[in-house]
């Protein structure tokens, strides 16, 4: 990974060694995983000196949180921004399954550390994660609410719907690679069809 990709993928981060080190983080999280990581394999990865690690981030926990938070701040953005359009509900569920699942499949190594170490946080700092989540799934469910009231889906139970139409995005990140076949676009329009189907759309 570059310094370019940590500035695209964290451009909030400042400065540049602190995004540095999260992208060493990611790497080391995803590589071994985050309770057989040490502060000096990070620091060691990102070409610092261990106590150089503790100029930017309290702890290996801090920056487990770091890259928590913006991974789920960014997809809480990007299920904002079509949630909001003033598309039918039909169209939404597409363009956000879509969005979220490439999503997923281009970060596939962050968002594999975003969506599967979040047991390792501290509770105060889980506790902000769990609620960017919240957020996440009631847009996903209001959406689908407001299929439901149009008549365009066909569901039971509003909350187990978003959930599994969220858990299908999120899984992505725990086996796509770069020798998966299918490019991120290409596999958020198969999702997006996989999802209206169960939702009882239309394709």
């Amino acid at each position: 990974m570059t310094v370019s990709l940590s500035a695209e993928l964290w451009p909030e981060v400042q400065p540049d060694a602190a995004r540095r080190l999260m992208l060493a983080a990611v790497e080391s999280f995803a590589d071994r995983g985050y309770h057989a990581t040490t502060t000096r394999d990070i620091a060691a990865a990102a070409g610092m000196s261990p106590a150089a690690l503790y100029v930017h981030f309290a702890s290996k926990a801090a920056l487990l949180f770091a890259i928590s938070k913006s991974g789920h701040e960014q997809t809480l953005t990007l299920v904002e921004s079509v949630a909001a359009r003033p598309d039918s509900p039909r169209e939404r569920m597409r363009s956000i399954v879509e969005d979220f699942v490439a999503w997923h499949a281009r970060r596939h190594t962050v968002a594999r550390v975003v969506q599967y170490e979040l047991q390792a946080l501290p509770p105060q700092q889980y506790a902000v994660v769990a609620d960017l989540r919240r957020r996440i799934e009631h847009l996903v469910r209001d959406v689908i609410a407001d299929g439901v009231k149009a008549g365009e889906f066909t569901v039971s139970d509003l909350r187990t719907a978003a959930r599994a139409v969220l858990s299908l995005g999120v899984d992505v990140a725990r086996w796509y690679s770069d020798r998966a076949g299918k490019t991120p676009k290409a596999l958020g329009r198969e999702y997006a069809d996989l999802v209206l189907r169960m939702l009882g759309a239309t394709v």
